[in-house]
């Protein structure tokens, strides 16, 4: 024991040293080297919404040379961090890049659904974010574009109709990723679900402004239809010729009936109202979620604002480094999951939690036929209950009318119940197999007493805390978090942490205790390998296999056959891609502490917690009206 004690303690150092080294890069990337200033800003809205934002200011934008500037956007469930991109790409180009968080998300004020605050479902992040730029000495109030994923798309649109209306409209150009452009006098926000089902004739709601649009080929939410015959069209057909809606968009509005067909990737130009403008459709071949994150949905962004205003900093759109920003980022979060795993066994090793401790590092046990047998059962009882019950109990979750977090309240009722099923499988595994085998529950650390249960619960909190104060320290210094895609520890406010206790919390906890009491108590053998990570990885993958099977038939389905498999719940299946990580982090976390405690609890306690925050965190909240 004494030398796991001093890896700890190395570990420990490392983690440390890779949580600083992530700081310091990214902090370098995302000021482009020193020559762009970033940091966080709040302001009050005009209708008094709390808006919070990361603002990139290029030492090139001054009052006496004022820089053109962008506000950026992210989708539903998502935070300003995950617009990273546009604001490294466009702030080193020499733009000024205004990404918001919307209402209800990140650090901004809660969302007011219920009343909706007279702003179409909170919409209100862009144009907001417009207006705040306009007064900004360093901004060319003459060249602001605006740019939005999925619903920061339809806040873009919101945008516009916002602008349209004002005396001096502010917007000159409009970038649109995964969400459809308003194409009739029937405007709808979102775009066109059904643009060319509604009554309405094609317009021009955009005017002389640049209008831009990135569909991705297989969105799973946007740039559908349904023809003259009835007959549905999913996101790959989106460019088809007898697709009057982005025909209509290429020529400014016009109805596209006659006219010789406008392909994607290609510039048009008409002059209105005395003004030179454009339209284009970027079509990349990628899905809705990835466009976020994507080095083509990165370059169309950038040729997009290049053309529409020029770069004052001319850098060829193949030339990018955010990747950079993301890697390190990554290497912040793997610096932070090594930080929990070596603090807490560094203070098993304390006076006060030594009692915690096992008197030696638990070895792999002897895995036998029939163990093997109930194992691969239980599993695939476990795979098929998890795959049938997930989108019903989701979205029963998500029609709850308690529930803040609609996404986080639909996924915790999910894993709480695959956590009862997982106890439920290790029940009739221990009474039909493991007791005649002489399986000894106590020993393997199931049985534990009240004593040590309640230093547990202590000490799971006290790694929660101190790891997590690790992510505010990086945000204080360097405006930076631990993340890699839609997957981040960052920093949370009062009321996420208290959702992330209660309800969310309490939910989380039932499987992620279940599933260290599984992997460690029950199925730590040498099944997969006689080495530990051998049988850790075959672990990973059953935890893992309901999701990746309904992530492999969604997707795959989809690009295969072009059609979308699951129509009505795809944004659930999409939250999918972010456990894939979260369950891998959480059993590497379980093992490593199970086998210098043999306390299946510890591990079980500190994932639950940190997997609701970060879940809890990186979602939308909304007000709750309660008759």
């Amino acid at each position: 024991m004494e030398a796991v004690k001093k890896k700890a303690r190395m570990c420990l150092v490392i983690a440390i040293a890779m949580m600083l080294v992530s700081g310091i890069v990214v902090s370098l990337v995302q000021t482009s080297f020193g020559h762009v200033t970033m940091k966080h800003v709040y302001w009050e809205a005009d209708n008094g919404i709390g808006i919070s934002g990361n603002l990139y200011i290029p030492d090139t934008a001054t009052a006496e040379n004022p820089a053109p500037a962008v506000v950026t956007s992210h989708g539903y469930l998502n935070n300003k961090g995950m617009q990273d991109v546009n604001g490294v790409e466009l702030s080193r180009r020499g733009f000024v890049v205004l990404a918001i968080d919307q209402p209800g998300s990140g650090e901004s004020d809660t969302a007011d659904w219920q009343k909706q605050n007279g702003t179409g479902m909170n919409f209100v992040g862009v144009y907001q974010g417009v207006l705040s730029l306009s007064r900004m000495p360093f901004v060319d109030d003459s060249r602001i574009g605006v740019t939005g994923h999925s619903m920061g798309g339809m806040s873009s649109n919101f945008a516009v109709l916002q602008d349209n209306q004002s005396e001096k409209p502010l917007i000159s150009a409009v970038l649109l990723n995964c969400i459809d452009a308003m194409y009739t006098d029937s405007p709808n926000i979102i775009g066109g679900i059904a643009a060319s089902d509604a009554d309405g004739n094609y317009v021009n709601l955009y005017g002389n402004r640049n209008v831009g649009i990135i569909a991705s080929q297989y969105d799973e939410f946007f740039h559908k239809r349904t023809d003259a015959n009835g007959v549905h069209h999913d996101a790959p057909d989106y460019m088809d010729p007898d697709n009057m809606d982005p025909q209509s968009f290429l020529n400014f509005g016009e109805d596209p009936t006659g006219k010789d067909y406008r392909e994607a990737g290609t510039y048009y130009y008409k002059d209105i109202d005395g003004k030179e403008c454009f339209r284009v459709i970027y079509n990349p071949a990628q899905i809705h979620p990835w466009s976020h994150f994507s080095a083509r949905s990165a370059t169309a962004t950038i040729d997009f604002f290049d053309t529409a205003f020029g770069s004052p900093t001319p850098i060829a759109s193949s030339n990018q480094i955010w990747q950079v920003k993301e890697a390190f980022n990554f290497v912040g979060m793997l610096g932070f999951v090594m930080f929990v795993i070596s603090f807490a066994t560094t203070m098993l090793f304390t006076s006060t939690f030594s009692e915690l401790r096992a008197g030696e590092v638990v070895q792999a046990m002897t895995a036998d036929k029939k163990g093997i047998a109930w194992f691969a059962g239980a599993t695939a009882v476990s795979t098929v209950i998890s795959i049938l019950t997930f989108n019903p109990v989701v979205n029963f979750g998500k029609s709850l009318p308690i529930a803040q977090q609609v996404m986080m309240m639909g996924i915790g009722l999910w894993a709480c119940l695959s956590g009862l099923v997982t106890i439920a499988m290790l029940y009739l595994s221990y009474r039909f197999y493991g007791k005649s085998a002489g399986i000894d529950l106590a020993d393997r650390g199931v049985k534990i007493s009240g004593r040590k249960l309640g230093k547990t619960v202590v000490l799971a909190i006290l790694v929660c805390a101190v790891s997590y104060l690790c992510v505010f320290l990086d945000d204080y210094f360097f405006v930076a978090d631990f993340r890699i895609w839609n997957v981040g520890f960052k920093v949370v406010d009062s009321e996420i942490l208290g959702l992330s206790l209660f309800p969310h919390g309490v939910l989380f906890l039932v499987f992620y205790i279940a599933m260290s009491i599984a992997n460690n108590s029950f199925n730590f053998t040498t099944m997969g390998g006689k080495k530990s990570w051998q049988n850790n990885l075959l672990l990973i993958v059953c935890n893992l296999l309901p999701m990746i099977i309904m992530l492999v038939f969604q997707y795959g389905t989809y690009v295969v056959t072009g059609h979308e498999p699951i129509q009505g719940d795809a944004m659930n299946v999409a939250q999918l891609f972010a456990f894939l990580l979260i369950v891998t982090g959480a059993c590497v976390i379980d093992r490593v502490l199970y086998r210098v405690s043999k306390n299946p609890y510890l591990a079980g306690i500190i994932t639950g917690i940190l997997v609701s925050i970060v879940s809890c965190a990186n979602t939308t909240t909304g007000l709750i009206m309660l008759s």
